[in-house]
């Protein structure tokens, strides 16, 4: 049901850009209106019948099923697991970027003195 709603979401999203593309069509408004109409009716129902489809098919909805019951088999960490991890995440990051531009730094100034870099002084 979330994979169909997911798709129904990615076919309005598109209705709502091809709306928007074409009211750069220099028409007047009435033709526009119709034109912008006809395309959205059009992409609707083409789209719609295209998800109807391949949602129905039986290898994809086996292995949506599939999918299901795997991931009621998975270990979903907790709150507080999930908060460390997070910090984990974070302060390795930060200490990857202080030692990367500490070395930065350090080749900077290698390369000023032997003379490679010229730091415009």
């Amino acid at each position: 049901m979330l994979s169909a709603i997911g798709a129904g979401v990615l076919l309005a999203s598109g209705l709502v850009w091809a709306w928007a593309e074409l009211e750069g069509v220099i028409v007047d408004d009435s033709t526009r209106s119709t034109v912008q109409a006809v395309v959205a009716i059009a992409i609707g129902l083409g789209g719609g019948g295209i998800l109807f489809w391949v949602l129905n098919k039986p290898r994809i909805v086996d292995f949506m099923i599939a999918t299901e019951s795997e991931m009621r088999k998975v270990n979903w960490p907790t709150q507080r697991e999930l908060v460390g991890s997070t910090w984990v995440v974070i302060c390795g990051t930060a200490l990857i970027a202080i030692f990367l531009t500490l070395i930065n730094i350090g080749f900077f100034r290698l390369f000023n003195i032997i003379g490679i870099l010229d730091a415009g002084g």
